[in-house]
């Protein structure tokens, strides 16, 4: 089943707000577009059969209006000959032809009329596909934007954590080298009491050191879980 059941469900319809409540506004605006180009192919086709009718009629008129000539012409030629019966009987035909001309015009109004209306139809066809399409196009770019968007916001966070770890890494490394130039100044010898103490600072304050460090890692994870959410 289409999304509009008749021409006046296109013509009237406010495509923003089928889109806000379609699950997927992409593949709805393709349906949209779709049934609305088949409409206008359906429209197109019943206004070439009226105009086929009208130029039908018009042809039908030519006839009729030669024929009605061609017994006029043969009353005369009668009455020239004094045969005023003949004269009279090709009149009589030429009424009949008359009557079915004026038959014919009757048929010309419904036609213009049904034509006009296939016009407008045609015209109010055309202004929705176009604002459909218009609406396909700004779709269309808002994803690719979104799209971009997002694998930006996918680099920039990888960048800052991977950023992070090495910084991580390198907050490591010179922990372990201090504790190998402690152990190694150990090596064979008793601290002084001053040393001890300047050992204790210098371990305060790598820790101190690692425990930021630490903190602004686990930070940076938590603002990419928002980024994503975002």
């Amino acid at each position: 089943m289409g999304i509009f059941t008749r021409l006046s469900d296109i013509v009237n319809s406010n495509i923003n707000h089928i889109l806000d409540k379609a699950e997927d506004p992409a593949k709805m605006i393709r349906l949209m577009i779709q049934e609305m180009e088949d409409t206008l192919v359906e429209v197109r086709s019943s206004a070439a059969r009226v105009i086929a009718d009208r130029k039908e009629l018009e042809r039908n008129l030519n006839r009729l209006t030669q024929a009605q000539e061609e017994w006029y012409a043969k009353a005369e030629l009668a009455l020239s000959k004094d045969r005023e019966d003949l004269a009279n009987a090709a009149l009589r035909e030429r009424a009949k032809l008359e009557e079915m001309a004026r038959d014919l015009e009757n048929d010309r109004e419904p036609l213009e009329e049904a034509l006009a209306k296939y016009e407008a139809d045609i015209i109010s066809l055309e202004s929705k596909i176009k604002e459909a399409k218009a609406k396909q196009k700004s779709l269309i770019e808002r994803q690719q934007s979104a799209t971009s968007q997002l694998k930006v916001r996918q680099r920039l966070y990888d960048n800052r954590i991977e950023d992070v770890m090495v910084r991580f890494n390198q907050m490591e490394r010179r922990v372990e080298e201090t504790e190998s130039r402690v152990e190694a100044a150990d090596l064979g010898r008793e601290k002084s009491l001053s040393e001890e103490f300047a050992d204790l600072e210098a371990e305060q304050k790598v820790a101190e050191e690692l425990a930021a460090l630490k903190a602004r890692l686990s930070k940076g994870k938590d603002g990419g879980k928002a980024d994503k959410k975002k």
